[in-house]
């Protein structure tokens, strides 16, 4: 078995058990702080304690954050991708042209090598496939 496989080994489900054990007892003492008393949490012996506000402050503080965190991930994917006008969105670097001989082709018994067919290639199968290309209006 490979040294960092994801599959489940007993360390890891020892972990996640006590992960899952935690996270449902931090939570009850979580609703416990929010919906108890002062008095009574005072005479239970805890009296260190945050205060109310962050009953309601720190899961808005989560949320928030967590909106704007998604609304900069978005900005900055956006920021990052090309113009539509831009020759990176219909090409790039690892982009492998077909033979010439194979772009023209659009039936045949065979399968072809694997390869990317230039953009005018494609336009030309898709729209112009039915028309006359010398009927076309020129613009001047």
């Amino acid at each position: 078995m490979a040294e960092h496989s994801p599959s489940p080994t007993p360390e890891r489900a020892i972990y996640g058990f006590v992960l899952y054990v935690a996270t449902y007892l931090l939570f009850g003492l979580y609703i416990l702080w929010a919906y108890l008393p002062e008095s009574w949490l005072t005479k239970l012996g805890i009296t260190y304690l945050p205060q109310r506000f962050w009953v309601f402050a720190g899961p808005m503080y989560f949320c928030v954050t967590f909106l704007f965190v998604l609304f900069c991930y978005v900005s900055w994917n956006l920021l990052k991708t090309p113009p539509l006008n831009s020759m990176s969105t219909l090409t790039d670097q690892f982009a492998r042209k077909a033979p010439e001989e194979l772009q023209d082709r659009t039936s045949g018994g065979c399968v072809p090598p694997l390869g990317d067919i230039d953009i005018t290639t494609v336009n030309r199968c898709l729209y112009l496939r039915h028309t006359n290309v010398e009927q076309l209006p020129v613009n001047k």
